[in-house]
């Protein structure tokens, strides 16, 4: 690990290097002890391409930070993925990102020239990472028991049990979007029937939309943003599909608070961006399912921190292997 690596502060500050890789976009950020971001970049996620390739558009994004000056000061680097993760073996298996199986993440990171001597990337699954961010600094802070979760090109989750960040042996801990919520529905492109990710990704927001006859305006792109546009206005194909998804994810949730007992619910990601859209049918068909009186009520709110939330927490799970910032408290699983 990265314990001895000395804290340089050329500019009195301590940086943490981070990565969150995810099926649309690859960003890092150096991000300093208070959880700000100082430096960032982005590419497009090139999901459909070779392993190469989509290792290329990492290394442009690692290429972009180090031309910044406080990259010298950099003390840990976290990564973000798209799971399943291996955090052990520092491998990455993204459903959405067909040519990464088993995919040494860690150690192709590792390799970089202008990663300091010593330097061991640390991997956390995308949305634990989001659960680190939204518990330290977000809608879940003061929370003991919370489920975070990502909905965007795929869904994810994170948990935060008895105020620690819950990652489980392999780091894949709270991995809502694979749990089955139709037991005859489609096959999941994990391999199982009826995924949470068929019903409330972005990907499958739009598919269902226009599979019931919704069509984008002309020049729009078809996408989950689009569908919300549609929805807002009184669409009924795209209200439906919204609906869908959020009967899936209320489905979901309401079984992870009767395993575990929750406080809060925080969910980000691209798809949450649709506001009202989502949350208003998703609070709704809660109370549909969470009836018994240890889940009834349970608080379903947006994430605070947006689409930096992956950033900031795989910077706070690295700072924790350090085990003497700021960012480290409340990290620990």
């Amino acid at each position: 690990m990265t314990k001895q690596l000395p804290s340089r502060k050329v500019c009195d500050v301590t940086v943490y290097g981070a990565l969150d890789i995810g099926g649309t976009k690859i960003a890092g950020a150096l991000v300093d002890e208070a959880g700000t971001v100082l430096v960032r970049a982005q590419r497009p996620t090139p999901a459909q391409k070779s392993a190469e390739e989509l290792m290329g558009a990492v290394v442009s994004v690692v290429d972009e930070l180090t031309a910044h000056p406080v990259w010298d000061e950099m003390v840990c680097l976290g990564i973000a993925s798209a799971g399943p993760v291996d955090t052990a073996a520092g491998t990455v298996s993204p459903v959405n990102i067909p040519a990464w199986r088993h995919f040494p993440l860690v150690d192709k990171l590792a390799a970089h020239p202008r990663l300091p001597v010593g330097l061991r990337p640390v991997l956390v699954g995308d949305a634990v990472a989001m659960a680190a961010a939204e518990h330290w600094l977000g809608a879940a802070r003061g929370f003991e028991n919370a489920l975070c979760m990502v909905v965007s090109t795929g869904v994810g989750g994170g948990l935060v049990l008895n105020g620690r960040l819950h990652t489980g042996r392999t780091g894949n801990a709270g991995h809502i979007g694979h749990i089955t919520v139709d037991l005859d529905g489609s096959l999941c492109p994990c391999g199982a029937p009826g995924c949470v990710e068929g019903f409330a990704s972005g990907t499958a927001i739009a598919a269902h939309a226009q599979a019931a006859g919704w069509s984008a305006p002309a020049g729009v792109a078809p996408t989950a943003a689009a569908v919300a546009d549609a929805a807002r206005a009184g669409n009924p194909q795209a209200l439906g599909a919204y609906e869908r998804a959020a009967q899936a994810l209320a489905a979901a949730i309401s079984a992870s608070a009767a395993l575990v007992e929750l406080d809060v619910v925080v969910i980000g990601g691209g798809v949450a961006q649709a506001g009202d859209t989502l949350f208003a049918p998703l609070r709704r068909r809660m109370a549909d399912y969470t009836v018994l009186d240890f889940t009834r009520g349970l608080p379903v709110v947006p994430a605070l921190l947006a689409l930096d939330a992956g950033l900031i927490g795989a910077a706070a799970v690295a700072s924790s292997q350090l085990g003497t910032t700021a960012l480290a408290a409340g990290t620990r699983s």
